[in-house]
């Protein structure tokens, strides 16, 4: 048996470039991961097949699910059947990377069950297979992601803080986000993150936050928004929007600034969580 760690991550920036051929849009991005985990228990099996768990009742357990997939790809090299038990913490289609991240367990995971010996450059490129998300999971910390995500190189870590994270009870469809993209100028945020993370400095990490999509999606769901401002009335240092959404978060310096703000928000939202930053 062999447990593995999926952390979620947020979205420091997020810009949007163009449109590229093959109908993808070409992002720059900087994501980094936060303690709000999933947890991936895998066991092997006498027979060949895959078979999927999961406490949380909604979750598809078949060949739709990203485990599946990544189990899958793991098979041509050699790992045999498994049974994979997915303790889910991480809220489903946030935009904080759950799926993606418990792929990305599921790549390590079996790697380490059936001692392939595969090096994580290897797993983060076959990875990018099934999500573009995924290449960034697989590596984990703080890093730039370019393409459509999939290529990514580490970053300094941010400096340590708290994170307080609301999700909305709505589903924001990622698809039509991206494709209400016109071609507006993007913020170019992530160079500027870069930037402040090679320096070190928290302000100017929190001054460099930026979103391309988070004007979107606040224009289509007054939920978002909404969270958006109060946040901000409640005094966070940075607020933003993680990925397509719908989950927005504060970055706090201080553990009883953050406690704060946890405590006024869950007035108004169901899904908050107080954890760190952790890169």
């Amino acid at each position: 048996m062999h447990i593995e760690t999926a952390p979620a991550k947020i979205n420091l920036t997020l810009d949007v470039l163009y449109k590229r051929d093959d109908g993808y849009h070409e992002v720059e991005m900087v994501m980094t991961t936060i303690d709000l985990n999933d947890y991936l228990t895998f066991e092997k099996r006498q027979d060949n097949r895959i078979v999927l768990s999961s406490n949380y009742g909604f979750l598809p357990l078949g060949k739709k699910n990203l485990v599946y997939q990544a189990a899958l790809i793991m098979q041509e090299y050699g790992a045999g059947g498994v049974n994979i038990h997915i303790d889910k913490n991480i809220p489903v289609s946030a935009g904080l990377g759950g799926g993606s991240s418990d792929a990305a367990a599921t790549f390590r995971g079996m790697n380490t069950l059936f001692d392939l010996n595969l090096d994580i450059d290897e797993l983060a490129r076959r990875s990018a297979e099934i999500g573009s998300d995924i290449p960034f999971c697989v590596y984990g910390g703080t890093r730039i992601a370019k393409g459509r995500g999939e290529v990514t190189q580490p970053l300094k870590k941010p400096v340590n803080a708290w994170v307080v994270l609301a999700k909305p009870g709505l589903s924001v469809s990622t698809k039509q986000i991206y494709q209400a993209v016109r071609k507006e100028k993007s913020n170019r945020g992530t160079k500027k993150m870069v930037e402040a993370l090679n320096n070190g400095t928290y302000e100017d990490v929190i001054a460099a936050l930026s979103n391309d999509l988070q004007n979107i999606t606040r224009r289509r769901y007054k939920k978002v928004d909404s969270l958006l401002e109060c946040f901000k009335q409640s005094k966070a240092d940075g607020v933003l929007m993680s990925g397509s959404g719908p989950t927005v978060y504060g970055i706090c310096k201080k553990e009883h600034q953050a406690t704060q703000l946890f405590n006024a928000i869950k007035g108004i939202c169901d899904e908050v969580y107080k954890v760190r930053l952790i890169g």
